[in-house]
């Protein structure tokens, strides 16, 4: 697998996610924020986090398994999730853990979380990157 999963000695050991990524393969792959859209363009879980967030690491499973990669494969996550509070981390959890269990991958990777006003659609209350490393 070309992505090992680290927290290194002298950094908080977070349950939720890892520190840091190490990417050995050839090819780096950029996945464009995922949002919750189904394969029509259809909305998924409006207003339900916890349903955006499952839509979106299931749509970065599909896209990454159009290339022979998988979920395994990523080496790092960026969420944006509209209006975060820290309220919000059961439903990010949830949305995270179905899209897991689903997907049948370890979804703990390197991530950075952040908090914005909005999206580029109203309906949207996350969306989600990913950086992969394939060989």
């Amino acid at each position: 697998m070309p992505v090992t999963l680290v927290n290194p000695q002298g950094l908080p050991k977070p349950e939720v996610y890892r520190q840091m990524s190490i990417a050995t393969g050839s090819k780096l792959v950029f996945l464009a924020g995922q949002v919750a859209r189904d394969a029509d363009g259809g909305r998924v879980g409006e207003g339900d986090l916890a349903a955006q967030v499952e839509q979106c690491y299931l749509n970065i499973g599909t896209a990454l398994a159009e290339i022979g990669a998988s979920f395994d494969d990523v080496a790092k996550l960026t969420v944006y999730v509209v209006d975060w509070s820290p309220e919000k981390f059961p439903l990010l959890g949830e949305g995270v853990a179905r899209a897991a269990a689903k997907l049948g991958v370890d979804p703990v990777k390197p991530i950075t979380l952040l908090g914005v006003a909005a999206l580029g659609e109203p309906d949207l209350l996350v969306e989600v990157e990913a950086t992969a490393v394939i060989d």
